[in-house]
């Protein structure tokens, strides 16, 4: 506190009678409606926090293994529409004939749409394998 006045701290310690003189003296201040900013800046000169990444769209790959069979495609592109998302680019592989690698670059979605997405690709029945999200950040 300001009653401490210039203070040098040794040893093991700053001691009960110094510290306790500092609380006090915050108390006081507290009390008198004196308050000294965080982080010494007034709060409204302080940069606003950047949002949680959740909450935040980005553009998303995905990689799958499709059944190759007609409608598997639509119905991943019916469960990413469904979910909000949509398709930047996309590219189906020739693998064999029981099964087709797709490749998903989504334009922005969510954290939250992309997991919807995840779901309710399971409930296809044309995922061979789990599928693979990856955000891709914008630098």
């Amino acid at each position: 506190g300001d009653s401490v006045g210039q203070i040098v701290l040794r040893g093991a310690g700053a001691g009960e009678g110094p510290t306790a003189s500092a609380v006090m003296g915050d108390v006081m201040d507290i009390a008198r409606g004196i308050t000294i900013p965080t982080f010494g800046q007034p709060a409204e000169t302080l940069a606003q926090a950047p949002a949680a990444v959740v909450s935040t769209g980005a553009p998303w790959y995905l990689r799958m293994t499709l059944l190759d069979k007609p409608g598997a495609l639509a119905k991943i592109a019916t469960a990413l529409g469904d979910s909000g998302i949509s398709i930047d680019r996309m590219r189906q592989y020739s693998h064999d004939d029981a099964h087709a690698p797709v490749l998903i670059v989504t334009h922005k979605a969510t954290s939250d749409d992309i997991a919807m997405a995840l779901e309710r690709f399971e409930g296809t029945g044309v995922l061979v394998g789990e599928p693979v999200a990856m955000r891709i950040e914008e630098v």
